[in-house]
């Protein structure tokens, strides 16, 4: 086994923590599940346990981190790396085919948790992870009331555009950015934000759910010539002019590189995302992650005056 990170200097590793169901494509033993009950799920995945499951949506995504452990770096040390964490309502038992699967695909993925059942986003918090995947919409909610980085992965379409670049893509406000802007724009009508966000150019946004994993993405981006990264990122925003202005100024405050940004002015974002490539990307409103699943695969933030019940 590898040697544990010495604590002294900083954990500065990338941690992911995802779940069976966003890993692997396991709907027809969830859906077993939920119509015959748990001995039929059970009974189900023994038989099964050395069938591979077949490859989720989140799959290629997480097949493009573990590959930045192997990619050559500035530094010409071990570090950075990426873990990629299996969290799982699964019992033991029946975990056991999704080991064999990760085994079969030569995943990197040695730690894992089944709770039978029980909650998994604690784990989450108790690993360190800066980003939690899963297709749970609770356990989302509830990573993120904890503040950590989390989105429901929805049936999506896989980007037709092939890089080995990992490429992640982020809407701004209620993601990277806090959701005063679009309480405005929700609640005032869209000249009133404009005239908010010129009006407050120089004060930097506030942080959103995805702040800190956006920085931990950056830190891994910095041990890479900017030229020959593997590791690409974009903002993909409704936002126009004027109001892209504090935009750029708060990421230069904070110190954070994204390699492209989008300022689509409400057109749909999902073509646009489809010429990127991305491998994900992250998105608060159900309008544009119901566009962008047709094209790129998507993770719905259920944060912000967006997801309020009203």
């Amino acid at each position: 086994m590898s040697s544990a990170i010495d604590e002294s200097k900083g954990d500065q590793r990338l941690i992911v923590a995802i779940t069976s169901r966003a890993l692997f494509d396991m709907a027809e033993s969830h859906t077993l599940f939920e119509q015959a009950g748990l001995d039929a799920f059970h009974a189900f995945q023994r038989e099964r346990e050395n069938d591979p499951l077949a490859p989720g949506i989140a799959f290629p995504l997480v097949q493009k981190l573990l590959r930045l452990n192997a990619a050559p770096n500035s530094s010409n040390r071990a570090e950075p790396r990426v873990e990629v964490i299996l969290v799982s309502r699964n019992s033991t038992d029946t975990g056991l085919r999704i080991f064999n699967s990760i085994e079969h695909y030569g995943l990197d993925i040695a730690r894992a948790v089944f709770t039978s059942g029980a909650p998994v986003w604690p784990y989450v918090r108790s690993f360190g992870a800066q980003l939690f995947l899963s297709a749970n919409p609770e356990s989302v909610k509830s990573s993120l009331d904890a503040g950590i980085a989390a989105a429901t992965i929805l049936p999506s379409k896989a980007a037709t555009a092939s890089s080995s670049q990992l490429r992640i893509a982020f809407d701004g406000d209620a993601v990277i950015f806090g959701d005063e802007g679009e309480r405005v724009s929700q609640e005032q009508g869209i000249e009133a934000f404009h005239r908010h966000e010129v009006e407050r150019v120089d004060q930097p946004l506030s942080g959103g759910p995805f702040r800190g994993f956006l920085a931990a993405l950056h830190r891994l981006q910095e041990a890479f010539p900017e030229e020959n990264s593997p590791i690409r990122t974009a903002l993909v925003t409704a936002r126009s002019a004027p109001a892209h202005k504090r935009v750029i100024l708060t990421l230069r405050h904070w110190g954070v590189r994204l390699d492209e940004a989008l300022f689509l002015g409400g057109r749909d974002k999902g073509p646009f995302l489809e010429t990127f490539g991305a491998d994900i990307f992250f998105d608060d409103s159900a309008h544009n992650v119901e566009s962008a699943r047709r094209h790129v695969a998507t993770g719905h933030v259920p944060h912000g005056v967006s997801n309020e019940k009203r």
